[in-house]
């Protein structure tokens, strides 16, 4: 089932076209890569999948939505409730332990559950660090973080853009075996990145080009996406 679609979106800033004419989809469950060359279009594409930013032109689904309908108000809530999203610079707050920053999103919400922030700490290994304050944790651990933020509210489609870019190879391999198992537990992802090993091991690869579809690379059936 789709629950992400793109059909012919373009974003211009003002005679540039920054995206143009890019269609795809993604289904419920999917690990969807997002790969191209700087000045691709690939973060103009995420702020706009992200809801952060509006298309030009064409027509956005997500989780059976049109974007374009969607006033501030909506946008907020929706991104609250069906995104969780993950960036490369980790935007913890200094003087918040690891369990406060992963609870922040909850604030928006009517309930603060601890419990569930503690188990997404548990899920992405940092049960025994969730007091500490984000400069007692090393940058892998200050990303798992991130991504045990991203989890807390159940979201539809996780989007994560460049999220091993500031790892050493170490901790780029504990997040990709915490994205493997999101994967398994049918979790939607969408991953941005330079990394063609990180991107390899989704459903398909949309490649982007000077702001257009290049072509998209199935690799449900490719060797490449076997186990590590």
């Amino acid at each position: 089932m789709e629950i992400l679609k793109c059909d012919g979106i373009s974003k211009y800033f003002g005679d540039v076209a920054a995206l143009d004419d890019i269609s795809f989809s993604v289904n419920s469950g999917e690990w969807v890569s997002i790969m191209g060359p700087s000045g691709a279009g690939k973060s103009t594409l995420v702020n706009i999948l992200s809801l952060m930013d509006h298309i030009s032109s064409g027509i956005y689904e997500i989780a059976g939505v049109k974007a374009n309908s969607l006033n501030k108000d909506e946008i907020l809530r929706f991104r609250r409730e069906k995104i969780g999203l993950i960036f490369q610079e980790f935007h913890l707050v200094s003087y918040l332990s690891a369990l406060e920053n992963v609870m922040i999103n909850q604030y928006f919400h009517s309930s603060i559950d601890e419990e569930s922030a503690k188990n997404a700490l548990e899920k992405v290994g940092l049960k025994e660090r969730i007091n500490h304050l984000p400069n007692e944790l090393s940058g892998g651990e200050q990303q798992r973080v991130c991504i045990a933020r991203a989890l807390i509210n159940e979201p539809d489609i996780i989007i994560a853009d460049e999220p091993t870019g500031n790892l050493d190879e170490k901790n780029e391999q504990i997040v990709l075996e915490i994205f493997k198992n999101l994967k398994k537990e049918g979790k939607t992802l969408i991953l941005i990145t330079h990394n063609p090993y990180l991107g390899r091991f989704g459903d398909k690869i949309i490649w982007l080009k000077h702001g257009k579809l290049d072509r998209i690379q199935n690799l449900k059936n490719e060797q490449n996406n076997t186990e590590v």
